[in-house]
């Protein structure tokens, strides 16, 4: 008799049904709609105000006129080159624990979750990837502003005359750490109290991966708040429409 493994190891209070109101009416408000106005609304003062330069003119002049901190062992090799491979070693998990998931049939409710999970991390960030291979935006560090060569363009106008030919809009580490805001999906299947702790890891690795790299001159702030919305808005879309078969049943 096989043992009941899906009893003994599921998440506390893991169930397949609809656990943050999918189908319910307002699904698109809260989830997509109230976030991209608070997006636009940032990048209102970001962008269009010029607050992107009024923060990084205060990181600049605060590391003595230089990006002391673009060569930096913690921001440079830890924050940036090591933290981008814990997000790959983390993606590269989440797919270990999905294809495990399809040879345990105690594991069952747990494909559909995990499998959203990985696809949404990918999609999230080879979108962003490909949004930087054609915005042309210039770091911080390229610009004479801050001892660069390059003329800053206005955001807009750059993405519209593709003006600068660079390749930093939007963030594309912060991207590897904002990717997993859709653990806030992945737990809203299978353990719907706890989707809030989802939502912190991929927030707080977003927010930490995106300060070291203003801290070191690669990004403006709107090019992480783009990273967010981006793959905040691929995570909604993956979760509302690959919903588990026990939820679409139901």
């Amino acid at each position: 008799m096989q043992p009941a493994i899906s009893g003994s190891l599921a998440l506390p209070g893991a169930r397949a049904l609809d656990g943050i109101g999918r189908f319910r009416p307002g699904f698109w408000l809260r989830h997509l709609g109230l976030p991209f106005v608070a997006y636009l609304l940032l990048m209102l003062w970001l962008a269009g105000l010029h607050g992107d330069l009024w923060l990084a003119d205060h990181v600049y002049a605060m590391e003595g006129h230089a990006w002391a901190l673009q060569r930096n062992a913690i921001t440079e090799q830890w924050l940036h080159l090591a933290a981008r491979r814990a997000s790959t070693a983390a993606w590269l998990f989440a797919v270990l624990a999905w294809s495990f998931a399809w040879v345990r049939p105690g594991f069952a409710a747990w494909r559909r979750p995990l499998g959203r999970l990985a696809l949404s991390v990918l999609l999230g960030t080879a979108l962003v990837s490909w949004m930087k291979s054609w915005t042309g935006v210039h770091c911080p560090w390229d610009l004479s502003r801050y001892g660069g060569t390059q003329a800053w363009h206005d955001l807009f106008h750059t993405i519209a005359a593709n003006a600068g030919h660079g390749g930093c809009f939007p963030a594309g580490h912060a991207s590897a750490g904002y990717a997993w805001v859709a653990l806030y999906f992945c737990f809203a299947d299978l353990c719907p109290r706890r989707r809030w702790l989802g939502l912190a890891i991929g927030l707080g690795a977003g927010a930490v991966f995106g300060i070291a790299q203003q801290l070191r001159g690669a990004h403006f702030l709107s090019h992480d708040l783009t990273a967010l919305i981006l793959c905040w808005g691929v995570a909604v879309l993956a979760y509302r429409l690959l919903p588990a078969r026990a939820e679409a049943a139901a």
